[in-house]
Parts: C-alpha cells; sequence; structure tokens
C-alpha cells in the first residue's frame, strides 16, 4: 500500500492511497478535503470510480472552457473513458470527499492519470 500526499506551495492538496496494483491494475483511493484539488492531469485509461463520501467537485479545465459542478452521492458508480483533456478536481462541497478508482491501464508500468506541466 502507498500512500501519497501532493503539495503545492507548502499546503496539503490532496492524499492519493495505492491500496492494490497487479499487472495493468490499479486500485487507488483519493481524500479531498474541503476547497482541496488534485493536481492538473489528464487521463488516458479506462476506470471504474466509487463515491465514498462527498457531496459536489467541480472540474477546472485548463483550456479554459467553463467548469462543470458534479454532484456526487455516496455508492455512486461511474465508468469513466479515457481522455486527454488537462483537468483538476476540486472539492467545492462542505464534507470530504474520498472516493476509489480501479484503473485498467495499457501496461503494468504505466502512469494512471499523468501529471500535466
Amino acid at each position: 500500500m502507498k500512500l501519497t500526499h501532493y503539495r503545492i506551495l507548502g499546503a496539503i492538496e490532496m492524499i492519493e492511497e495505492t491500496l492494490h496494483h497487479r499487472g495493468a491494475t490499479i486500485v487507488r483511493r483519493l481524500f479531498l478535503a474541503p476547497g482541496e484539488a488534485t493536481r492538473w492531469h489528464r487521463d488516458p485509461f479506462h476506470r471504474v470510480s466509487v463515491v465514498l463520501k462527498g457531496d459536489v467537485l467541480e472540474i477546472e479545465f485548463r483550456d479554459g472552457l467553463p467548469r462543470k459542478h458534479v454532484k456526487v452521492t455516496s455508492g455512486q458508480v461511474d465508468w469513466d473513458e479515457p481522455g486527454n483533456r488537462i483537468h483538476r478536481a476540486v472539492n467545492i462541497g462542505d464534507v470530504p470527499y474520498e472516493e476509489i478508482t480501479v484503473f485498467f491501464l495499457a501496461h503494468p508500468d504505466d502512469v494512471p492519470q499523468p501529471d500535466a506541466p
């Protein structure tokens, strides 16, 4: 199990915990406190996300397109298609956001959500 704290300018931005990694499959938990954001990234692989807790996220796009408000509920399960748009998720809700995601990589050493410079 691997626990990663990402920091920007000294503040914790998010916490990711790798729960399982076998071959080209990774199971990861993500925690976002209210006001915290993921790092800018893209999503090149299929994945299944299960919301454990949270109420609303805002998806910001680096290319300047309008932000997207996403209401979530505990137990919500989504199949996500790959995409190359650079984006990040911000927890704009009143409660911590937590999800488990299963990534289906092309190769065992792929990075599931590569950082965007």
